[in-house]
């Protein structure tokens, strides 16, 4: 199973490249919607990680694949200044994922 990042800065991409992981810095909404049809596309790809930048930008299709019990699994990362926003991170992903605040 790989690994495979999709980055909107190049030091993200370059400090996964050196863990050995794949993957490619975009900026635009169709050229990230593009990569994460690639990426379905290769059955060995087990772990999407993607940026919160491009999360916040291709955030329904990414949330449609989260809910989905196949592969791959994506996993949201800070960028290299950290996460945007931080307040209650887990409370509202649950919120947003079950549609209830705790």
């Amino acid at each position: 199973m790989k690994s495979f990042v999709i980055s909107d800065n190049h030091d993200t991409w370059v400090g996964m490249r050196l863990a050995g992981i794949s993957g490619v810095v975009v900026h635009e909404k169709d050229e990230i919607l593009k990569e994460i049809d690639k990426v379905l596309q290769d059955k060995e790809i087990g772990i999407l990680i993607v940026t919160e930048l491009i999360m916040e930008i291709a955030k329904e299709k990414l949330m449609e694949l989260k809910m989905k019990p196949n592969y791959p699994l994506v996993i949201e990362i800070p960028d290299r200044h950290g996460f945007r926003n931080n307040d209650n991170r887990i409370m509202s992903y649950i919120k947003e994922s079950i549609g209830i605040g705790i």
